[in-house]
């Protein structure tokens, strides 16, 4: 990704979100499935953060540049719901879920449904 043409404060973000997640992997080091989280997010914001930007500007395909937001956005939503859900008592836990579904939903609608 071409950091390049874009300001200050998306490089300065870019830089603590990379920041943040080596330490979070470092720290985790012995517990892979904590890795494999923190590099899936970071990898699919990375990717959210392209696509976003050939929206904006209308590059390729527009549909399938959708999709590919809104599947991001969701694989996001589910991720974090899957992992703050069962830290909640179980009634708190399925309205975790049920709100990421939610959001997907209304995503969804927003972004494929709606002329």
């Amino acid at each position: 990704m071409d950091l390049g043409r874009h300001g200050f404060l998306t490089k300065l973000g870019f830089a603590a979100l990379t920041g943040n997640s080596a330490l979070v992997i470092y720290r985790s080091r012995g517990d892979p499935s904590s890795v494999a989280f923190v590099a899936g997010a970071y990898a699919a914001i990375l990717l959210l953060f392209r696509f976003l930007r050939r929206f904006e500007r209308g590059e390729g395909d527009v549909g399938r540049t959708k999709a590919a937001v809104w599947l991001l956005t969701t694989l996001l939503t589910a991720m974090f719901a899957s992992r703050v859900a069962p830290l909640m008592p179980t009634a708190v836990g399925i309205v975790v879920y049920l709100t990421a579904a939610a959001t997907a939903g209304a995503g969804f609608r927003a972004f494929f449904l709606n002329p």
